[in-house]
């Protein structure tokens, strides 16, 4: 039982990580705040926050998958290598989608309420 409790503590220790060293990882953690702060406001019904918190853990696991793909790439090829930067590049496209499938479930959901509100 031990192990598995530490095992919590690894996985917290890991998103401090990211969140130390990674603006994109704060930034989305910010944006994530705006973006609860707005659902209140407008008073999403449950169907439009499991969205939100889908489409929000979709892209802060992308971040976090991103840092650990660029610690180990520096890791094993710490000399610059054609092929270090598409693996990191192909891992940034891969958070790119899901900020952007984030954004697009956004405005689907906010964009009525607040063109209605105004």
């Amino acid at each position: 039982m031990t192990k598995f409790i530490r095992g919590f503590g690894y996985a917290f220790s890991g998103i401090a990580y990211a969140g130390k060293s990674q603006f994109n990882f704060r930034f989305h953690l910010c944006a994530l705040t705006i973006v609860g702060i707005a659902g209140w406001y407008f008073q999403l019904n449950t169907a439009e926050w499991l969205w939100i918190i889908a489409a929000s853990g979709m892209v802060l696991l992308s971040e976090l998958f991103n840092t650990a793909v660029e610690v180990l790439v520096d890791l094993v090829s710490p000399d610059i290598h054609p092929k270090a930067k598409i693996i990191k590049d192909v891992a940034a496209g891969a958070v790119l989608i899901a900020a952007i499938t984030a954004i697009l479930i956004g405005l689907i959901i906010f964009y009525p309420k607040i063109t209605h509100a105004a």
